[in-house]
């Protein structure tokens, strides 16, 4: 039996792959590229009718394509089409077609970040903070709803941010002004922030799809211990061999550049590089526990991030083409 995997090509989605070496993998987008599965179906979900035979013969829907999180975020409307509609669009397929298992992919910001004094589990349930997260926490409940009702094997992870060999967003944006000497000393809050490896966070995919009693739950994977970012950013300028200040810029500087931010933004009506948002990013804690993956399905992470840092630069710097110093 194949499996079918949405946003195959993606940062996860290759590592999933990976992972699933020796299966038979089918792989939906919205633009054929070439990668290690037997067919590409070119669909643009939330937009369009997931082609009819797309899920004949697939035992397995691994759901990660959608519109990511994003600094000040996208249109609404467009979180809902796409997240919500394009799951709902897919699922439906997937149990017309007799597909047995769907793990969705969703995010820890489909509950509100956890108070700053606080890691929390599966039990925190706070509404979402924005529509990104509006929009995760809706596609969670049409997944669990449709499977319940077609009797399909449902289950939802939550990861934490994901790093990695090829990490795109924040963490590949801090890489870059780092090795660029274009980022402030950043300064030990003592905030604690949960992230994942992406090999980890397949793995956990994986685990989830093949345990029957993992059906209907909902898991939040990430490391057994947050991180600072003053040991991220420690251990980037350690790896791209730039000396570590021995100062740093105090928070409540970097809180009131990123209210200037924020007026700038109204003023110019676009967004900037700084913002109370992301400077809230930097500062702020996001901490969260991966207990009941850990003890419900055997999940064992085995990478951290101050041993995965060093081949996180080195696939930047061959990306780079070696240029990046």
């Amino acid at each position: 039996m194949a499996v079918l995997i949405t946003g195959a090509s993606g940062f996860v989605g290759r590592a999933l792959c990976a992972r699933l070496a020796g299966t038979e993998i089918r792989a939906l987008g919205r633009r054929e590229v070439a990668g290690p599965w037997s067919r590409f179906v070119a669909c643009d979900l939330g937009a369009g009718v997931v082609p009819a035979d797309a899920l004949e013969g697939v035992d397995t829907v691994f759901h990660l394509a959608g519109i990511a999180h994003a600094l000040g975020g996208v249109p609404g409307g467009t979180y809902r089409r796409v997240n919500v509609e394009g799951t709902r669009s897919l699922i439906e397929a997937a149990a017309a077609a007799g597909v047995r298992g769907f793990v969705y992919f969703s995010s820890v910001k489909a509950a509100a970040d956890p108070p700053e004094e606080k890691c929390v589990d599966e039990g925190w349930d706070a509404p979402p903070a924005d529509p990104y997260g509006a929009s995760k926490r809706e596609a969670e409940r049409v997944v669990l709803e449709t499977g319940l009702r077609a009797g399909m094997r449902c289950v939802i992870l939550r990861p934490a941010l994901v790093y990695g060999p090829g990490v795109k967003g924040n963490l590949l944006r801090l890489m870059a002004l780092i090795s660029a000497g274009r980022c402030p000393p950043l300064p030990d809050t003592g905030n604690r922030r949960s992230m994942v490896h992406v090999e980890d966070l397949a793995q956990a995919a994986v685990l989830a799809a093949k345990t029957s009693e993992a059906a209907g739950r909902t898991y939040i994977v990430c490391d057994p211990r947050p991180y600072s970012t003053r040991e991220l950013y420690v251990g980037l300028c350690r790896a791209l061999e730039r000396p570590v200040p021995r100062w740093s810029v105090p928070p409540w500087a970097l809180r009131a550049a990123g209210r200037v931010g924020d007026i700038g933004e109204r003023l110019l009506g676009r967004r900037l590089p700084v913002s109370s948002e992301a400077i809230g990013r930097l500062l702020d804690s996001a901490c969260y526990r991966p207990d009941r993956i850990m003890r419900e399905l055997g999940w064992r992470p085995r990478h951290d991030l101050p041993g995965s840092i060093p081949e996180m630069v080195a696939a930047w710097r061959e990306a780079q083409g070696g240029r990046a110093a």
